[in-house]
């Protein structure tokens, strides 16, 4: 890359030379790709929620294949993660709907509307706590010395939080214990996956990582508490879904 930009810098002294740079510029993302897909990695241009059974059962090249090539952040939101963000919401309509939520003995069934209200706050809780987490990764890049690219972080997120995505399929059977008893080793798996990948897609030093995966894990813990926090106070004061009313 450095004999290319030496190049460009002489097509501004000799506008003939500007055609070859650009042929130039275009080869080098052309043998990237090629070599990407020769190892097996996913492109990252390409990352979609197709592409969620490479990310559950191989992330590890797409760890690799995020750091080679950053894809798009306008790419990772609207074609993985706001897809992925609607499984845990539809899971929980379909099992509330249909089962009612067992917190004690007998089901509680809510009115559809409630129902619908409380899915819909439940998809933007999911999506503030994804989108705030890589800003503030973004943000602690500095710190670390890690890749600033906001599309990395997201999609270094993405990755992360798919495994809990999914299995919040246990919402279809929505008792408290059954759902704790399988979410919590679920998000052991995806802090570990947190400190696996965030030093390959961020490109940062091992011991760097380590320290950077711990301060999220910390912001996420926190606004998670915070969030439940906030629950509590408006529904104690009369805001939300009357249970057994």
């Amino acid at each position: 890359m450095p004999i290319l930009a030496a190049r460009a810098a002489e097509g501004d002294a000799q506008p003939g030379v500007r055609s070859r740079v650009k042929d130039l510029c275009v080869w080098h993302t052309y043998d990237r790709i090629i070599v990407n897909s020769a190892a097996g990695l996913p492109v990252p241009a390409r990352f979609s929620i197709l592409q969620l059974g490479k990310v559950l059962f191989s992330p590890n090249s797409v760890f690799s294949a995020v750091a080679a090539e950053s894809p798009p952040a306008s790419r990772v939101f609207f074609r993985f993660a706001l897809w992925l963000g609607l499984l845990p919401p539809v899971f929980a309509y379909i099992g509330t709907m249909q089962f009612g939520w067992r917190l004690g003995v007998e089901p509680v069934f809510l009115p559809q509307a409630t129902v619908i209200a409380i899915c819909a706050a439940y998809f933007v809780a999911l999506l503030f706590g994804f989108l705030s987490g890589a800003v503030v990764a973004r943000w602690m890049a500095v710190t670390y010395d890690a890749s600033q690219s906001l599309g990395r972080c997201l999609a270094l997120m993405a990755i992360v939080g798919a495994p809990l995505a999914v299995g919040s399929v246990v919402h279809l059977f929505p008792h408290a214990f059954f759902n704790v008893l399988v979410l919590v080793p679920v998000l052991i798996w995806c802090m570990y996956l947190l400190y696996r990948g965030l030093p390959v897609v961020l490109g940062t030093g091992p011991n760097r990582g380590m320290l950077m995966a711990s301060a999220l894990i910390a912001y996420l813990f926190v606004a998670f508490v915070s969030l439940l926090g906030i629950t509590v106070a408006l529904w104690g004061s009369g805001i939300g879904p009357l249970i057994g009313a």
